[in-house]
């Protein structure tokens, strides 16, 4: 699943006079992926070195100069190019103080933008849309340049791809509330134009991207309703005649990105790779108004796949550049790596590193739900239909719905025949031909359900989340509503294969969970295998007597213990130690908790919402958190069975967050005295085991590092001393 990493800063930034702007006009790449150039919007070029976060060089116009266009690197001359006043060539290299001083040339026409991509050499793209090699340019620099668009057309945004060794520029115009595309070849000189369809009266695409793929140009657009585009713009179609209308480009309707029924203002989406893209200035799906995020989307599953609040004012500018989103905010342009694996149903979902699991209980679709999760007498399992078979069932029995029909079904229909066309539906088709609906039926569920409180269909609402298509991003108010109507099995699925609950969400989860009371829980019907790893897990007849990660409760009497006490001592504080800790919950109840313990979370996030627990709520999850760390620690059974079940890093990350967000509270509750000394002999023993593991690790380093002997015969007798 792709991630967005901690992010750093690469300078400071001077607020612009139009706060809807920032002060950076453009960032390109320089001699590798560790350096870029950032010019401004007024005078400057910097030269930074990313992984130092610190400037390498810069260069400054004159008083009442202004750069009109973004520097750029030319690798084969390790030269800069910008233009200034528009219509100023200045060429410079590194060593280069003074830029007054350096190259620079007037051209006869205003530039719009000079490009220059990997394995291409730099080209000027004139406003009138005429384009001139650099060099053949400064040959004649006041040579005449043509018009190729007509009068009133204005370049929008402006790119540059070398594909099969031939260097292209694709750019888009603004005609009286038209757009087009421009594919301009370099060499030979030739120009294709094309019509974009519109969005709307009035809505003009908020930004590009393109990227070559496949020997075609994927070219990404963003609208104001949230409307993710993409088009593919051959590159090998014959140029058109001159004079000749504008072909009219096909589209793909890629996303629909969450923007609360308002227009976007400032927004960027950029293509990451053939499945990801990178989104700025859109709404989170589950925070709050005024909250600015950089985002991460999966176009094929339509996830949400990472997310990262940024502090600030957004500009809607995002640049990309070797796995590096480069974002200014507020008074920041921050750097933040990013990782996107390949695009998997299992990785966007999250279920990559439970294939243990799934390896034992594949999810497949079953005859009837019901008998399944809410007890009901269970059906005799159907044989496996042929496709031939399925075929002839399927023309002798009745017409089925489409997706479409089901649908509109659901607004209206009894929840009984809408969970039969939902089941019908799901076992007639293939989940990928599906994928893309399933959150559509599961927005309209949820809406119906919230719109009239007669409505809720359990059985529906599992079935589509058993399909692990969804996450919380695609039907944000699916889990707050399971929790509203009580439906714990729901809800722990929903835990289980949404990879982006909000920290605010998990936290609603675990006081529900944890305020149910324990006679109530073990009437509910849950994911059996969790219910049987609690099951087992308190039963007595699997707990084992054993030192296991440098813990056992004897051990923590004895770093209790005072140093004056002797063997006898020690030996009846072993004969008093107290029986094995009883689980202060029920299985049901402790099997809900165990997938808050799994889910994922930001700490930074989590620790606000943690602290509107109660002190006892607090209490009563530190002593199950206290009873797992001892059955962790005791016995072997937790790490070889096979069930889903939370680790013991997860544990102990939750054990240290709770003390965070109620520490002064519970050095207060004299109740809570003999809680925090275990926890504390907890501490020592992990802490004592690493330094023993530091111990053999040092060790086996010395051992390896050691100069081999020269062989000294058949047979000889070498020392090796460690301390």
């Amino acid at each position: 699943m792709a991630a967005l990493c901690e992010g750093y800063t690469l300078c400071g930034l001077v607020p612009a006079l139009n706060q809807l702007k920032s002060e950076i006009q453009g960032i390109e790449e320089e001699r590798d992926c560790d350096h870029v150039i950032v010019t401004d919007s007024t005078r400057s070029v910097t030269l930074y070195k990313v992984s130092d976060q610190k400037p390498l060089g810069s260069w400054t116009v004159k008083q009442g100069q202004t750069l009109t266009c973004p520097a750029v690197y030319n690798r084969e001359t390790n030269e800069y190019v910008a233009v200034s006043d528009n219509k100023v060539v200045r060429i410079w290299k590194e060593d280069d103080i003074v830029l007054d001083k350096a190259c620079k040339a007037a051209v006869s026409a205003d530039v719009r933008m000079v490009h220059c991509p990997h394995g291409g050499e730099p080209v000027v793209l004139f406003q009138g849309g005429a384009v001139r090699q650099l060099d053949a340019l400064l040959s004649a620099p006041q040579q005449p340049i043509e018009e190729v668009l007509v009068q009133e057309e204005t370049i929008r945004w402006s790119a540059s791809i070398v594909a099969e060794t031939q260097q292209l520029i694709i750019f888009t115009t603004e005609l009286k509330g038209d757009h087009f595309l421009y594919l301009q070849r370099v060499n030979p000189n030739s120009v294709q134009r094309y019509r974009l369809e519109p969005e709307g009266p009035g809505l003009s695409p908020l930004s590009f991207s393109a990227s070559y793929r496949d020997k075609n140009i994927c070219l990404l657009y963003l609208y104001p309703k949230g409307h993710v585009y993409q088009s593919l713009v051959s590159v090998r179609v014959p140029p058109a005649d001159e004079g000749a209308p504008a072909v009219p480009l096909p589209r793909h309707h890629l996303l629909s990105l969450p923007v609360g029924g308002q227009l976007l203002e400032a927004a960027s989406a950029i293509s990451l790779d053939d499945a990801h893209i990178a989104v700025v200035g859109v709404p989170h799906p589950s925070a709050g108004p005024g909250k600015d995020f950089l985002c991460i989307w999966n176009t094929n599953f339509q996830t949400l796949q990472a997310a990262k609040e940024m502090a600030g004012k957004l500009y809607g500018q995002l640049w990309c550049y070797s796995s590096k989103l480069f974002i200014p905010h507020g008074k920041t342009l921050s750097v933040v790596p990013f990782a996107c694996p390949r695009s998997s149903l299992a990785s966007a979902l999250g279920k990559l590193k439970q294939l243990k699991t799934e390896e034992t209980k594949p999810p497949t679709l079953v005859p009837s739900w019901n008998a399944v999760f809410h007890g009901e007498k269970a059906a005799p399992p159907k044989p496996v239909e042929s496709r031939k078979t399925r075929t002839t069932r399927k023309t002798q029995s009745a017409p089925s719905l489409t997706t479409d029909q089901v649908q509109e079904l659901i607004k209206t229909a009894p929840a009984e025949e809408v969970q039969k066309e939902v089941e019908s539906l799901l076992s007639r088709q293939e989940l990928q031909d599906l994928q893309p609906s399933l959150g559509q039926l599961a927005l309209s569920l949820v809406s119906r359900s919230l719109a009239d409180p007669a409505f809720y269909s359990s059985s529906t609402l599992t079935q589509l989340v058993h399909t692990q298509c969804l996450s919380h991003s695609v039907c944000p108010d699916l889990l707050p509503l399971a929790l509203e109507k009580k439906d714990y099995f729901l809800c722990q699925l929903c835990l289980q294969f949404f990879p982006d609950i909000p920290e605010a969400v998990t936290c609603s989860c675990l006081k529900a969970f944890i305020s149910l009371p324990d006679a109530d829980a073990e009437k509910l019907s849950l994911e059996p295998d969790s219910v049987s790893f609690m099951e087992m897990l308190i039963s007595s007849e699997h707990a084992q007597a054993g030192l296991q990660n440098g813990f056992s409760p004897t051990s923590c009497k004895e770093d209790g213990t005072d140093a004056i006490d002797g063997p006898q001592t020690k030996a009846k504080e072993k004969e008093k130690a107290p029986p094995q800790q009883m689980c202060p919950l029920g299985s049901h109840k402790a099997a809900l908790i165990n997938e808050v313990l799994q889910t994922a979370y930001s700490e930074t996030f989590l620790l606000p919402h943690l602290k509107d627990l109660s002190s006892d709520h607090v209490v009563l999850f530190l002593q199950y958190l206290e009873f797992l760390y001892l059955r962790y620690s005791t016995d072997s059974f937790p790490q070889t069975h096979g069930y889903r079940s939370p680790t013991l890093n997860q544990i102990m990350d939750w054990v240290c967050m709770l003390l965070d967000a109620h520490f002064t509270v519970l050095v207060m509750t004299p109740v809570v005295k003999s809680l925090l000394l275990n926890f504390q002999h907890f501490v020592r023993s992990q802490v004592r085991l690493f330094s023993e593991l530091g111990k053999i690790e040092g060790s086996l380093q010395e051992l390896n590092n050691m100069k081999r002997t020269k062989d000294v015969g058949q047979y000889s007798i070498e020392i090796i001393e460690l301390y």
